[in-house]
């Protein structure tokens, strides 16, 4: 028995041995066609596809992680105010007692921490007649973004209200002293007059840094350097009154928030000798031997 085989460009067959004949040219074809350029970027393709299927999953797991704890931040202030809340009150009231301890009125002021609005005025006025008024109304601005970029650290009130206090029985004959803003002068000589004083004079308070350079303020056209403060009369003056004292120009470093300079309340002092004297609306950092100082943040 003898083999024959043939041979072609197409391919290439053969006999075995038991007349079995092998064609060997669709094997030849498919492994042309793997290994073709389009067979390869099929596969490619679809590596790539795979990959990025499997970090899609990675950044879905990543986002579901920072999703939960974003959760848990949200709900940890809430959870650490009720456990301060619950078992820090007895801290809280130690850092209270200690800011107490830090602060130390003077001896013979007589301070009362009260809301203006709703204080025993008539008891008071009862008590004393006052030869001396000073108030720092907290004006309310008129803007939407009346600060500025400065913080106002109380409570604001309409005119209305500042208005409404009965400063007319607590003083039948003496001065009062009215910090102004720039958008309020007209409205403090209202006041003035509602309550029975006439205009005598202002005071000027040019505000300094601590190397004594002029201290400038936000503002809405110019830049505010200053504050003033207008001074009303009524009646008689008060006893031991004295004239032509003083200056109407106060130079002074600018101190806390909404803190006026000391040297106004020596002014007074210095004004009417002895005196009784009154500050509504003040605080703390105003309190002062021989006032009687009302105001809610005392």
């Amino acid at each position: 028995m003898t083999d024959s085989g043939n041979d072609s460009e197409s391919g290439h067959s053969s006999s075995t041995g038991n007349g079995v004949s092998i064609n060997t040219s669709n094997n030849n074809r498919t492994n042309n066609n793997a290994s073709s350029p389009s067979a390869f970027a099929s596969l490619t393709a679809g590596g790539r596809l795979a990959k990025l299927l499997a970090r899609e999953q990675e950044l879905i797991k990543t986002l579901e992680e920072l999703t939960r704890e974003i959760e848990q931040l949200e709900q940890a202030p809430a959870e650490d105010e009720s456990g301060k809340a619950a078992a820090g009150a007895e801290e809280d009231g130690d850092d209270e007692g200690d800011d107490l301890e830090e602060f130390e009125a003077p001896e013979w002021c007589v301070p009362i921490k009260a809301n203006v609005m709703t204080y025993d005025w008539d008891s008071l006025a009862a008590e004393c007649q006052f030869d001396v008024i000073l108030m720092d109304p907290p004006w309310q601005l008129a803007t939407h973004a009346p600060t500025r970029g400065v913080a106002i650290a109380y409570q604001q009130l309409p005119d209305i209200c500042i208005e409404e206090l009965p400063v007319p029985k607590l003083s039948s004959n003496g001065f009062i002293f009215i910090w102004v803003i720039n958008n309020k002068y007209a409205r403090a000589f209202d006041l003035m007059r509602k309550w029975g004083y006439s205009y005598v004079d202002d005071i000027t308070w040019v505000k300094q840094t601590v190397n004594r350079r002029m201290a400038k303020g936000h503002g809405y056209y110019l830049q505010h350097a200053k504050e003033t403060c207008l001074v009303g009369k009524k009646g008689e003056d008060p006893p031991n009154c004295r004239h032509s004292i003083g200056s109407d120009v106060i130079f002074s470093e600018r101190r806390g928030q909404s803190q006026k300079p000391e040297e106004l309340y020596e002014m007074i002092e210095e004004l009417v000798p002895n005196g009784r004297y009154l500050e509504i609306f003040g605080r703390k950092n105003n309190l002062r031997d021989y006032w009687v100082t009302v105001g809610n943040e005392l």
